[in-house]
């Protein structure tokens, strides 16, 4: 607690003391609003309004003419003028030693580069005094707990935040208020909520790592624009991790693909959501596309305590329609409702004889006609021998009736101390009584079928992803003394780099005339490949630069001419240096290997299912780079495509060791090169039975 208490953002969430620079009388203004909210929510610390009109009330409260005015100190300020006097009242803060200050003034970054300089001089005068910083343009904070409700929002003129477990942070201002709106008409309650808008200073990463040391918070659910600083993001989620903290996240935004960047298929199919997909998965954190979904989920993970063990549920229904509807949606979300044991399946016997003992087990209406037979039921599938972490109990609408379902409550309530590591999930219409009492025991209730299955899904895939975090090594201090790599590289000189750093490729020549492309195909043996050199020309095939399977040294020759000549005529203006002449290979899998590189996160290594079809299918997958050798055999499996590295349909199991090997030293090339790599792309990148090899390469520098 003491390490909290010392934590830069404490102030902003327990100040003993806070000033409101540009109060208003008017409860309805932004300068008013909040302090109505912390008179009426009943605030403790000592509490300031200020304004320069003089008034010597404001809301009942002394109001001083200027901060420096105010007695003794001041921990927390929040500043509600116009944005030509926030600059001057930052500057009061930082001269009364102001720990923390709100700015809910917005017209800044957010409007044009004069807007941005402004900005930049609050930061200044923060960082020369000390002083954590929020905004600009924030909506507030909040905290439960403590009755501060340091925000305008309008969204608690009627409603007024519950204390609990789920932490908030936010940079949308907008999206918190729905958030903990929703949240409090659902009577979820919070433990703290931060709108940190242009995060000048303090962003939502911070406040993630704020709330991943704080006591009062189990779950912790953010909602990103952007994120400015990705060592500061994978750290703090990553410290969630390690907490025991499920993280759920909102993305929204995107950005459009640079033209440099779309040089390469890597660079094309890299689009924002992917990379940002792929880095909170490596965290630990899981992306909900729906504040219902988050608000589902965050629950959820409050009220159980933890995490399901593993993805596989079991499904007690009275309605055979809503069992298959639940089995649906679990099987499109991955996750697996596996065969009763038969010991199992012998203890459903006993107790509904007429029904059929299967996962989903619909126990028929007929089960009303069994003397306390859904807890005898449940008790059967709860047992030591049941392989689901997790079970669902449909039970329709007889939550509604609290009498009727007392013996039923109590049931639930002993099955579940009995079994505490098994996660229950009761889905059912019921009285709110009813719900807080089951709640508060520890068992999950769910009005919603397919909502009760995504919440699950979504715990259940967050105790997955730690067990597989990826934590990226420390900055290589040899990364900046790296030589510069060449410009404008032809695909002979990237295959060289990549060879150089452990990359499987052939053996081939570049040839500046048919006889020394015969020469050279002599020399290796037929058949051979014949492809256009150009590092002006990034995909040969679309310009007819590549011929195949050539036989003999006269098809050699013939494709020399043919190719030099479609080239010419697709890209008069390219710079052509020859053909490059190699062995061909037959069979294996193609596969894409690629690097992108992000301009947040840094260089991402892509895998997928290669050749010319790579875009249309878009069955890819990205990785942080350095990646580990458990990380590319993930990664490896994250793609449909995966099964035909297996023995698809009779054809030899390919030689997966060589391509994770060989994931493993191309992420450690970008990752040494990472301010040189605007991208890599091999495609195709063949893994056989025995080996894999790189057949065709691109490299763009910057």
């Amino acid at each position: 607690m003491a390490s909290q208490a010392q934590h830069a953002l404490h102030p902003l969430f327990f100040p003993a003391s806070l000033a409101l620079i540009g109060a208003s009388s008017d409860p309805e203004r932004i300068g008013g609003r909040p302090l109505r909210f912390l008179l009426e929510a009943g605030f403790t610390g000592d509490l300031y309004p200020v304004n320069r009109s003089g008034a010597a009330e404001i809301q009942g409260l002394k109001a001083y003419k200027s901060l420096l005015d105010v007695p003794g100190t001041v921990e927390h300020a929040i500043i509600a003028v116009p944005a030509a006097g926030v600059e001057a009242a930052l500057q009061e803060c930082a001269t009364k030693g102001v720990r923390v200050v709100q700015v809910f003034t917005a017209g800044f970054a957010e409007i044009d580069a004069e807007g941005a300089r402004m900005q930049q001089r609050f930061v200044d005068i923060c960082r020369a005094a000390g002083m954590r910083m929020v905004g600009p343009n924030s909506l507030g904070v909040l905290n439960p707990s403590t009755h501060l409700i340091a925000t305008f929002s309008t969204a608690l003129n009627g409603l007024r935040p519950t204390s609990g477990v789920i932490g908030l942070a936010t940079q949308s201002g907008a999206f918190g208020s729905a958030t903990y709106g929703m949240a409090t008409l659902r009577g979820i309650g919070l433990s703290r909520v931060i709108a940190t808008g242009n995060e000048a200073d303090v962003d939502v990463a911070e406040c993630i790592d704020y709330l991943a040391d704080d006591p009062d918070t189990r779950v912790i659910c953010a909602a990103l624009e952007a994120c400015k600083d990705a060592t500061r993001l994978r750290a703090a989620l990553l410290k969630a991790a390690d907490a025991g903290k499920p993280v759920i996240i909102m993305k929204v935004g995107s950005t459009e693909v640079g033209a440099a960047a779309a040089a390469t298929h890597t660079g094309s199919l890299a689009g924002n959501d992917a990379i940002y997909d792929c880095v909170f998965a490596e965290c630990g954190a899981h992306r909900t596309a729906s504040i219902e979904d988050m608000l589902d989920l965050a629950h959820f993970c409050a009220v159980t305590g933890g995490l399901p063990s593993n993805e596989d549920i079991g499904i007690m229904t009275g309605s055979g329609g809503i069992g298959i509807l639940m089995a649906d949606c679990a099987s499109d979300l991955g996750m697996a409702l596996p065969a009763l044991p038969d010991s199992v399946a012998a203890g459903l016997r006993e107790v509904v004889p007429f029904a059929v003992p299967a996962n989903p087990f619909d126990t028929t209406a007929q089960v009303t006609s069994v003397p306390d037979g859904v807890n005898r039921v449940l008790q059967a599938m709860a047992c030591d021998e049941a392989p689901f972490a997790t079970l669902f109990a449909y039970l329709a609408h007889i939550g509604l009736s609290p009498t009727r379902f007392a013996g039923t409550e109590q049931g639930l309530i002993a099955l579940h101390q009995a079994h505490p590591k098994q996660h229950l999930v009761v889905v059912m219409l019921s009285d709110p009584q009813v719900t807080r009492r089951l709640e508060a025991a520890g068992i999950a209730v769910f009005a919603d079928p397919s909502r009760a299955v995504r919440a699950v899904a979504g715990a259940a895939r967050m105790a997955r992803l730690r067990r597989q975090l990826h934590r990226l090594p420390a900055a290589n201090a040899d990364a900046a003394a790296q030589p510069p790599l060449p410009q404008g590289l032809t695909e002979h000189q990237a295959k060289a780099l990549l060879g150089e750093a452990g990359i499987p490729v052939l053996p081939e020549q570049v040839c500046d005339s048919p006889a020394r492309a015969v020469q050279a195909a002599d020399a290796m043996g037929y058949p051979v490949v014949a492809k256009i050199v150009s590092a002006d020309i990034a995909h040969k095939t679309e310009v007819g630069g590549v011929m195949i399977d050539l036989a003999d040294a006269d098809a050699v020759a013939q494709a020399f001419d043919t190719i030099m000549a479609r080239a010419s005529r697709a890209a008069p203006d390219a710079r052509i240096d020859g053909i490059l002449i190699a062995p061909m290979v037959r069979g294996g899998v193609e596969t894409i290997l690629g690097i992108h590189a992000d301009p947040v996160f840094g260089p991402m290594l892509m895998f997928g299912l290669g050749g010319t079809a790579v875009e249309l299918y878009k069955d890819v997958a990205f990785a942080s780079a350095p990646l580990t050798p458990e990380r590319a055999r993930a990664l490896l499996q994250s793609v449909r495509a995966s099964a035909l590295l297996s023995g698809w349909r009779g054809n030899p199991p390919c030689d997966t060791g060589a391509l994770t090997d060989a994931m493993c030293r191309l992420s450690a090339f970008a990752a040494r090169h990472a301010g040189q790599l605007a991208g890599i792309d091999i495609n195709p990148f063949v893994v056989q039975a025995q080996g894999a090899v790189c057949l065709d390469a691109l490299i763009s520098t910057r």
